[in-house]
């Protein structure tokens, strides 16, 4: 009897929404990724040790100050992780630039760049990789550039169908519109449990999906931040889906068939593209959008200073 994760590979391509090379080498994921969040976990691990210190090393050896240094130890650190993660998948590694640069275009650009050049040092193309941005409207115009030269993106913390509509205006190569923390908006909100088909988070990334197909866009749609496996299945059929090993777990352990539920219409006539004044009133009308958007940014903001405060510390 075929699993419920070999199952779902037949209609959506498996992503593993970690940087953990044990569990990337057991799920036999298509892509996988790789951020502060997850570079602060492996820092206590036994196995990433000599990684950590081999970057440190060459970052201690050069010049600048001390946060700029650090600076750059945490693009070394993803940059290593997401190399070695290469060589486990098929496909491609999501590297994020940082959460503070999530409002300036021209400095998220900058980043993407660096981190672009420090993948073809260790020999890996662009084309194995996905540069990670906030899907503010910044981050969609860094995204818009980065596509123009090249450079694939992953638009993350996406909440609003403004969101996936800029994205799509601007021709970004993936979205992540996320499950999970919609719903913990609705239930926090409602105080109501919701079954996967009246789930809001499965319910917005389906109309995404349906967005997606209608316009004609290229744009691959890829559902994230899942909190249960029916969220999952749910979404079965969506191009791309992201789950945490926990949940690769279960779905492995389970026998059964998973049917698509979700469907992409034939491409109609695409809406005119939408203005700044116009993506920002309606993000601003969504609540939950504008709520999880800033907690987003907050939160890889805040991962991202604790993992720069624990390598300042190894620096000095």
């Amino acid at each position: 009897m075929t699993t419920r994760l070999d199952a779902l590979k037949q209609h959506s391509l498996v992503v593993a929404d970690t940087g953990d090379l044990e569990a990337i080498r057991r799920y036999r994921p298509q892509d996988a990724t790789t951020n502060p969040s997850l570079l602060l976990k492996a820092f206590d691990l036994p196995g990433y040790q000599a990684l950590i210190d081999e970057e440190l090393a060459a970052v201690m050896a050069e010049a600048g100050d001390l946060q700029a240094r650090v600076e750059r130890a945490v693009d070394r650190l993803a940059v290593a992780k997401g190399a070695e993660i290469t060589r486990l998948v098929p496909g491609r590694v999501s590297t994020e630039v940082a959460a503070k640069l999530s409002f300036d275009t021209a400095a998220s650009v900058r980043k993407a760049h660096e981190l672009v050049e420090l993948y073809e040092r260790r020999g890996v193309g662009r084309e194995r990789v996905l540069i990670k941005l906030a899907s503010t409207w910044e981050g969609i115009r860094a995204a818009e550039r980065l596509e123009r030269e090249g450079i694939n993106c992953n638009l993350t913390l996406l909440f609003s169908d403004a969101q996936a509509q800029a994205c799509f205006d601007a021709g970004v190569f993936l979205i992540s519109p996320f499950v999970g923390r919609v719903t913990d908006w609705y239930k926090k909100e409602t105080g109501k449990e919701y079954a996967p088909d009246e789930d809001p988070g499965v319910e917005f990334v389906r109309g995404v999906c349906e967005r997606a197909g209608r316009g004609g866009y290229d744009t691959v749609v890829m559902g994230a931040s899942f909190r249960t496996s029916g969220q999952v299945l749910a979404l079965a059929g969506c191009h791309r889906l992201t789950i945490s090993p926990a949940l690769l777990e279960e779905l492995a352990s389970q026998e059964g068939d998973v049917e698509p539920r979700v469907t992409f219409p034939a491409p109609g006539e695409r809406p005119a593209a939408l203005p700044e004044p116009t993506f920002r009133w309606q993000h601003n009308q969504d609540a939950m959008a504008n709520d999880k958007l800033a907690e987003g940014i907050r939160r890889f903001a805040e991962d991202q200073e604790q993992l720069e405060r624990r390598i300042a510390a190894r620096l000095e």
